[in-house]
């Protein structure tokens, strides 16, 4: 499977011709070699990988990832390095670059300490962006990848079981957050022993990215507090990104309410919402257009007199974030084989409800992985 990628790869860089990649984004280096247990954050220790146009790969890691680097990755070398020692990651750079070479690098992804020591080394006019043909490997999903989005689905829907089992008149937000971990969890263990049983990949999901109540739910991206949540309050859940099972992730929320809607207003709101979803998924098939999707949703929220608060969605993976998105001005053609997320939501100045679900692009259409009920009967948590 990577040794696949990266021949995909070289053939794209033979295309532009760009004679080596440096690639830093984790997602990416996952994607291509493998390896994934570093730390992922901009720490001063940055992991390069390096491909060459002829499919030479090298693994640029600190000293102390280099013990995993050797189980885990698929490279053809890997040259660790320590802090303080020579140049450090520098050390392999200058010969990989030379004097006259094309550089392919993810302009919006590369470590910003990389970057700034290429910009030392060589002239801009060598870089090239190499985005286009990374985001396109990885638009279209593998079976195995797509396995994958499926027991993320069954997470997933394990910590919104989880969450609204938890939401309660008296309950503090916090307590919701951590029982959805749990379940999260529990359900990731469950799925790696069954179906990926030599995988070194962890259970734990991430805390529960977004969740908001009462009149801090228009917070978009408000995180779970110690606020009392009392009866008849709307409540949110966002599990987008959470997921993180064999490092895929989703967008999946909920919109819900305690006991009874105390602001009946909120009910006609909450339908538009999973209008535009509805209306969305009506045109989203294989040969459509990115953007089209987008159009649908947003023509029911501003026929009843509202804004879009945002696209209607996007291409979700090992990156909370991949091509296409579901917005205007967006002109993917929709294939077989993509996972999007695909939302509906109205927003106001004091509600704003909210649905989304994940889907698997099919030959024929589309398929559910977060399927749950969003009607209002539903959304009212006794």
């Amino acid at each position: 499977m990577y040794e696949n990628r990266l021949l995909k790869l070289t053939e794209g860089m033979t295309s532009l011709g760009i004679d080596v990649a440096l690639l830093t984004d984790d997602d990416t280096i996952y994607y291509l070699t493998g390896y994934f247990d570093f730390l992922h954050m901009e720490f001063g220790r940055p992991t390069i990988l390096a491909v060459e146009r002829s499919g030479k790969s090298l693994l640029i890691t600190p000293t102390i990832d280099y013990n995993t680097s050797i189980d885990l990755a698929r490279v053809d070398r890997i040259a660790p390095w320590n802090d303080g020692r020579a140049a450090e990651w520098r050390t392999e750079l200058p010969d990989l670059v030379g004097d006259t070479r094309t550089i392919g690098v993810e302009a919006p992804a590369i470590s910003s300490t990389v970057s700034g020591y290429l910009d030392q080394l060589v002239d801009s006019s060598r870089i090239q962006d190499i985005s286009p043909i990374i985001n396109d490997m990885r638009m279209i999903k593998s079976a195995e990848e797509l396995d994958m989005a499926r027991h993320a689905g069954q997470v997933s829907l394990a910590m919104m079981q989880a969450g609204r089992d938890a939401i309660g008149d008296g309950v503090a937000e916090f307590e919701v957050a951590i029982a959805t971990a749990e379940s999260g969890t529990r359900k990731a263990a469950e799925l790696l022993l069954q179906h990926y049983p030599d995988s070194p990949m962890s259970p734990n999901v991430h805390f529960l990215q977004i969740m908001a109540s009462g009149e801090q739910i228009t917070r978009t991206h408000h995180r779970a507090s110690n606020r009392i949540m009392r009866r008849g309050e709307p409540v949110f859940l966002c599990f987008c990104g959470m997921t993180n099972f064999h490092r895929f992730k989703l967008g999946f929320d909920r919109t819900f309410w305690i006991g009874e809607i105390g602001d009946t207003r909120q009910q006609a709101l909450y339908e538009v919402a999973v209008a535009s979803q509805a209306a969305a998924l009506e045109v989203l098939r294989p040969g459509v257009i990115a953007e089209d999707v987008h159009a649908a949703y947003a023509e029911v929220i501003q026929s009843a007199g509202y804004e879009y608060p945002f696209r209607c969605g996007r291409g979700t993976g090992f990156s909370f974030l991949e091509k296409p998105q579901l917005v205007g001005g967006d002109k993917t053609v929709i294939r077989p084989g993509m996972v999007l997320a695909v939302d509906g939501s109205v927003s106001t100045a004091d509600f704003r409800a909210q649905v989304g679900d994940s889907f698997i692009v099919t030959k024929s259409g589309i398929e559910c992985i977060t399927r749950y009920p969003k009607a209002v009967d539903s959304a009212i948590v006794d």
